[in-house]
């Protein structure tokens, strides 16, 4: 018996390797059996969604598999492959990241974060609402990762002054070693995360060891009460703040690494479409993450600290000793960042300037700067724009002349928080997008998806919507978007629908991981912290996927139709007129 024990444990330590060899195994009869252009695509279509979605394989190498496997199919040559690895997607996310180490670096997310902070007060509820409101703002430009990982030592300080105030008798006792200004060294085992579409454990050394006031005031009478709220408050703060984080990056283009993948697709499977920018994008998913911020942040105060919503309209009035306490920290530490300094202030320009120059490059509605250069139509892009900003913050002097010259960022800095796996894994996803289109493997699946239009065109959307969000729960974001993509548009083309119309809102339901700690990296860093529980999230995170859900849907049959004429089937999509035909 202990025999069989032993062996069933060794067996179950390799259970990776097994899946890795047996995986392949059960797709040979495609490439073998089969033996068309589009059954050898399937198969390395489906070996690569099967070592993404169980990460028997890390995520970047995985993605090299069409660089070995389709010269050996002879879909495409080993030369065309390797294009695919490095897009305008590498640049604009180069860019992006340049300026996000400047801003972490001089620590003008921590100036904004505590000045939202202070403008909606310290109750409990506008308390939350604050820190979600700073890390959805940082993550409209930042990683979701690196947004979670400078905002939440801010929280955690916040709540320690909160958990230990003095009210009604009871004095918590002092626990310094979470004080803000002894959070940095926590904050840099987190930044290990960021590069990271998928963190399925957190370390053990990341995970923050607290003090709850249920281990030091379980004899006090009186105190049990008091006790769960502070535990709730704990509970809704951390959930906020990681769903935020996902919330408030699907605003932008840069925001999200799905949103960036998407776009790149979408140029280079439709290089005629010229519908997907900066500020459309903004005009329509900005509404949506105002409207799933605030409805969360209703949400997870029902759901938290009960139905008495009185607060909403008791924004004066005397304050608590916590709410004193919350004030007193908050105060401190925005007092202690001084004035503006220099680096701050360049950084601030430079990212106003990047977001500005994003906004008037081709607004659609009226000419843009990009229209000055009328013999280089097309040749300027988003990328451009953040490639040239990120370039000066390598050469900007960060000191006056009386300091020995150091730029504002360094690459070292840089290097830090570049998410080099994310840009392989993006850099496979495209390559596996031009094989279906080679090996006609997309036409196939076009075919095939046919009957689906027999069915409303907004259930079909909210069908892969479904089917997205459930998949993203398990998968990375990164990989599940790759994925689907080359799925959804030849689905699109089948019932003949505006490709934006199905790729727009799943692209954006893949954002919504919120179900488990192992979902995102957000989630790991805030369970981390070891105020939630796995069951907390799961709870929260059902209303806030139906949130998102909903939210979406709404967008793209109200105004995402004349922002991206979401009713008619564009020209620069493929018509294929043998199948059939229903318009939203």
């Amino acid at each position: 018996m202990k025999m069989l024990m032993g062996l069933r444990r060794r067996l179950w330590n390799y259970r990776s390797l097994a899946l890795i060899i047996l995986a392949p195994l059960l797709l040979l009869p495609l490439p073998l059996v089969i033996g068309t252009k589009e059954a050898e695509c399937a198969f390395v279509l489906l070996l690569m969604a099967t070592y993404w979605m169980t990460e028997v394989i890390p995520l970047p190498m995985t993605a090299m598999l069409p660089a070995i496997l389709f010269p050996a199919f002879g879909i495409i040559k080993s030369s065309h492959v390797a294009k695919e690895y490095f897009k305008d997607f590498h640049f604009l996310l180069v860019g992006v990241i340049c300026l996000a180490t400047s801003i972490e670096k001089w620590g003008l997310h921590r100036r904004i974060a505590l000045r939202l902070v202070t403008m909606v007060g310290v109750n409990p509820a506008w308390l939350m609402l604050g820190f979600m409101s700073g890390c959805a703002f940082i993550s409209m430009w930042v990683q979701n990762t690196s947004a979670v990982a400078m905002v939440m030592p801010i929280v955690e300080a916040v709540l320690q002054q909160i958990l230990k105030a003095k009210e009604e008798g009871y004095v918590g006792e002092d626990n310094p070693g979470l004080q803000l200004d002894e959070t940095d060294g926590h904050f840099e085992k987190m930044k290990e995360a960021e590069s990271n579409q998928k963190h399925p454990d957190v370390p053990d050394d990341t995970r923050v060891q607290i003090q709850t006031p249920s281990q030091s005031v379980a004899a006090q009478p009186g105190a049990l009460s008091r006790c769960k709220r502070d535990l709730m408050m704990c509970k809704a703060m951390c959930i906020g703040i990681a769903y935020s984080s996902n919330i408030g990056g699907i605003s932008t283009l840069p925001g999200t690494s799905p949103n960036l993948i998407f776009s790149e697709y979408l140029h280079q499977v439709y290089p005629n479409c010229n519908c997907i920018n900066f500020a459309n994008w903004l005009v329509l998913c900005l509404p949506i993450s105002v409207i799933m911020l605030l409805l969360t942040w209703i949400w997870l105060y029902w759901l938290f600290f009960g139905s008495d919503f009185r607060f909403l309209c008791q924004r004066g009035g005397e304050q608590s000793e916590k709410e004193a306490a919350a004030r007193k920290v908050i105060e401190e530490e925005y007092r202690s960042l001084g004035p503006m300094g220099s680096q701050e202030i360049v950084t601030a320009v430079i990212f106003v300037t990047m977001v500005l120059l994003w906004l008037t490059r081709a607004p659609g509605f009226m000419p843009g700067w990009a229209s000055l250069f009328p013999h280089h139509k097309g040749y300027i892009t988003d990328a451009t724009v953040a490639l040239l900003l990120g370039l000066l913050l390598f050469i900007i002097p960060a000191y006056g002349p009386s300091r020995k010259y150091e730029a504002m960022i360094s690459w070292d800095n840089f290097q830090a928080l570049m998410p080099w796996k994310v840009a392989l894994l993006v850099g496979g996803g495209f390559a596996l997008a031009e094989g279906t289109k080679e090996s006609g493997l997309s036409l196939w699946v076009a075919e095939l998806l046919t009957p689906l239009g027999e069915l409303p065109v907004l259930a079909t959307i909210a069908i892969a919507c479904i089917i997205v969000t459930t998949v993203t729960e398990f998968a990375s974001n990164a990989a599940t978007i790759t994925i689907f993509l080359p799925i959804l548009s030849p689905l699109a083309e089948a019932i003949h629908v505006n490709p934006l119309y199905v790729l727009i809102p799943t692209t954006l339901c893949t954002s919504y991981s919120f179900l488990l700690p192992v979902s995102n990296p957000p989630n790991a860093i805030v369970f981390g912290y070891g105020h939630i529980t796995i069951m907390d999230m799961v709870k929260a995170g059902l209303g806030v996927n139906v949130i998102g859900l909903l939210a979406t849907l709404l967008a793209v049959t109200t105004w995402g139709v004349p922002l991206f004429s979401l009713d008619t089937y564009p020209d620069w999509a493929p018509v294929l007129p043998e199948f059939n035909s229903t318009a939203p």
